[in-house]
């Protein structure tokens, strides 16, 4: 199902997936849109709802869960609030926009376990990164991937500190190169037909972004959106923000890499340079 929540990082809309038969699970109830909602409700009408299953804390993803939890009496399943990934000196100074902070799932899930139903089973896969609680959920009889937001079909994971982390990103994608998944189903785009490449592709773009960066500060900029100005030339006004967010998740990378120098703890106000 996709939610009508389309924008320039939704896409077209937040997709919700309802697997099995007679009984199931609903993975990502997705934005606590009242339309949505009952739209969801009609489509799982005749089913017993078991298990609402979270890939992660976004607002796009998580919201709808109390209401579909309300009407179903269905557990929620996730690793964590928002957040519960990262040590709490990590938001020290920062925030974030687009947190669920409401969402407690009833269950906690961690790497390998699983929730099931008549023909089907839901393991977990930790893939932190673009939210430090963020889940992927496997289904081994189809060697299919629920990939959350971790890899999509249409765009690139936006990494947004504190609670995103580049480092833990580029990790989640090399443990998914060592699976034999044979289709992705992100939360947002299409299906993802040839997987590997697909994420070998992504692992590429990020470390070609961290390159530009680095180049960048070796041409002289400091600040981040120096930065952005050189590294994505001819960018919509618009996405500005979300690119100095990237940004500067990169530079927390390289900082924590020690290829990169701070004036203190890395934020948007700080100013970077080259290591020698």
């Amino acid at each position: 199902m996709l939610a009508r929540n389309a924008g320039p990082f939704t896409y077209k809309g937040t997709g919700t997936y309802i697997v099995g038969s007679g009984q199931v699970a609903v993975i990502d109830p997705g934005p606590d849109l009242a339309a949505h909602v009952d739209s969801l409700l009609e489509a799982v009408a005749g089913e017993t709802v078991t298990h609402i299953v979270i890939t992660h804390t976004h607002a796009d993803h998580s919201p709808a869960a109390a209401a579909l939890k309300a009407a179903t009496g269905a557990k929620t399943y996730g690793y964590g609030p928002h957040g519960s990934g990262r040590a709490a000196e990590h938001f020290g100074g920062m925030s974030e926009e687009g947190g669920d902070r409401s969402f407690v799932p009833d269950i906690e899930m961690r790497d390998g376990n699983a929730v099931e139903g008549p023909g089907w089973r839901l393991e977990a896969v930790e893939t932190p990164g673009h939210t430090s609680n963020h889940l992927c959920f496997a289904l081994p009889e189809e060697r299919t991937l629920f990939t959350g937001d971790h890899v999509m079909g249409w765009s690139t994971s936006v990494i947004t500190p504190p609670d995103g982390d580049m480092a833990s990103y580029m990790r989640s994608l090399e443990k998914l190169l060592k699976r034999d998944d044979a289709l992705y189903w992100p939360t947002h785009g299409p299906s993802i037909v040839a997987p590997k490449p697909h994420v070998a592709a992504f692992i590429a773009h990020r470390r070609e972004r961290s390159d530009d960066i680095l180049k960048a500060l070796a041409q002289g900029a400091e600040t981040i959106p120096a930065i952005v100005a050189q590294v994505y030339v001819g960018l919509d006004p618009k996405l500005t923000g979300a690119a100095g967010r990237s940004v500067l998740a990169h530079l927390i990378e390289l900082v924590e890499e020690r290829r990169v120098l701070c004036d203190g703890p890395p934020s948007s106000q700080s100013r970077f340079k080259r290591a020698r």
